[in-house]
């Protein structure tokens, strides 16, 4: 049990809710970064827990938006920044998604410097697209390893697809991460976690209502009938517990201190998801449609992907794809069945 006190920014994340649950069961003490006073009080309801509280921050992107609030807690001394824009539904790439990435990460870095020297580890959520972009991970030529950087450039997203747009700004955001560490030579110690496709629950029921985008494409499956393609998505996959306990581990581990880790337990292809619930469900086995059998190569046409050091970190025992699936769709139907 600790009784330190965690600072955590994107609090409503579907990550986030999952990193503060682990953290409350550790014992230690959190205070979440919310947007507004509605977004605070949920979380205070669905938490229930007087080792958590929130702080309102509405503008991640503004210089000195963590100055006030870190000031007024000098206990905080682990800062888990999590919060970046996840949308694809953006009218201008820099302006919507580039700019505030980069600048929230800047940002938060610079007031715990300037505000907060009590704060000796700081764990930053990236993602594998820092290192690479989608359609690498299906060429084996391209090997991935925990120093590669995805190649796509800034002045290249500002005109790209918005998915692409998404990936180059987690690469941004995270240099900036590096740069700063390099030129500012802060007394606090850096981790960056790389997550893949986070998949799993919800950390609670009320969050089945507004399901974030990785966490939709496995509950998606429901909706396919048995005459409709089966939806061609291959990748790297982690679940979202893990995921939660590999940012803890990110601070609590010395080793970890300085590394980029990648977040994955393994691939997979979409098949597989709509596989595991006609075995779990038998109820949709006559809805689904047929899936391709996957040959016992297939996965050895895929990247390269070399993440060692960062299992060996980490030592997590990573949640079979199958247990994800079952207990993302179970918590879906009993949301259905309560809620209609």
């Amino acid at each position: 049990m600790s009784s330190q006190t965690v600072f955590v920014t994107g609090a409503t994340g579907y990550i986030a809710q999952h990193i503060i649950l682990q953290l409350l069961k550790k014992g230690y003490h959190v205070i979440g970064q919310v947007r507004s006073v509605a977004k605070g009080e949920a979380l205070e309801k669905d938490f229930s827990d007087k080792n958590f509280s929130y702080e309102i921050v509405e503008v991640l992107e503004k210089d000195g938006a963590f100055d006030e609030v870190l000031t007024k807690h000098p206990e905080v001394t682990v800062f888990l920044h999590t919060a970046s824009p996840i949308t694809f539904d953006v009218e201008d790439n820099e302006k919507d998604m580039l700019i505030p990435a980069v600048n929230g990460t800047k940002n938060v870095l610079s007031s715990i410097k300037k505000t907060a020297p009590q704060i000796k580890r700081v764990v930053v959520t990236s993602s594998v697209l820092s290192a690479a972009n989608y359609s690498d991970f299906g060429d084996k030529s391209f090997a991935c390893g925990e120093d590669q950087w995805l190649k796509t450039t800034y002045e290249e997203a500002k005109t790209s697809d918005a998915a692409t747009a998404y990936a180059v700004s987690k690469k941004y955001a995270e240099l900036a991460v590096w740069d700063f560490v390099k030129e500012e030579k802060p007394n606090f110690k850096v981790t960056t976690i790389l997550p893949a496709y986070v998949f799993g629950p919800q950390a609670f029921e009320s969050g089945v209502k507004n399901l974030n985008l990785t966490a939709a494409m496995v509950a998606n499956a429901l909706k396919l009938n048995k005459t409709d393609p089966i939806p061609v998505v291959t990748g790297v996959n982690i679940d979202v517990r893990d995921i939660a306990l590999a940012h803890i581990l990110g601070f609590e581990k010395e080793e970890a201190a300085g590394e980029r880790l990648f977040g994955v337990s393994g691939r997979f292809i979409y098949d597989e998801i709509v596989d595991d619930i006609r075995t779990n469900f038998k109820e949709f086995d006559d809805q689904l449609p047929r899936t391709k059998k996957i040959s016992s190569d297939f996965y050895d046409q895929w990247v390269k992907f070399n993440d060692v050091k960062s299992r060996k970190i980490l030592g997590i025992k990573y949640i079979p794809l199958e247990k994800t699936v079952v207990d993302s769709i179970t918590q879906v139907l009993d949301y259905q069945k309560k809620h209609g």
